[in-house]
């Protein structure tokens, strides 16, 4: 018995340790949606809006450290589903454009807009979901 009990106690700390190498990390969905949304960014945004989320002056207007993604959350979310058209202010800049729809899918929009308020100097910690996205209509 002395040596069940002694061998249990030996093994114990090699258990526990393939138990805590084993064990996956949790899981942030910001974090993984944000590594999604960059791969949709870099397939669908960076032709017009740069890999730096610059944009192109007084044609496309800049992602990094935007005052309008970040106070018009829903039009921003509206115009990556549905395209944009027409007069905006980012930067206290004006920008008349036309952004064709992408055909993402809500998740897809979800992911990218948590990527670019989360990228060059945007912070959001509300993370956006599916499900917001497909609340909002035309």
């Amino acid at each position: 018995m002395k040596l069940i009990i002694a061998s249990l106690i030996a093994l114990s700390p090699v258990v526990i340790i393939y138990i805590n190498q084993n064990r996956k990390p949790p899981i942030d969905p910001l974090k993984e949606s944000i590594q999604r949304g960059k791969e949709i960014y870099t397939d669908f945004c960076v032709s017009c809006h740069l890999p730096n989320g610059a944009g192109v002056e007084k044609v496309y207007p800049p992602l990094a450290n935007s005052d309008y993604l970040i106070k018009n959350r829903e039009a921003s979310i509206k115009g990556i589903k549905y395209g944009q058209k027409g007069t905006i202010i980012v930067n206290g800049k004006t920008y008349n454009g036309n952004m064709v729809p992408m055909g993402l899918s809500d998740d897809e929009v979800a992911d990218v807009m948590n990527y670019i308020t989360n990228s060059w100097g945007n912070k959001n910690d509300k993370i956006v979901t599916e499900e917001e996205v497909s609340k909002i209509k035309k």
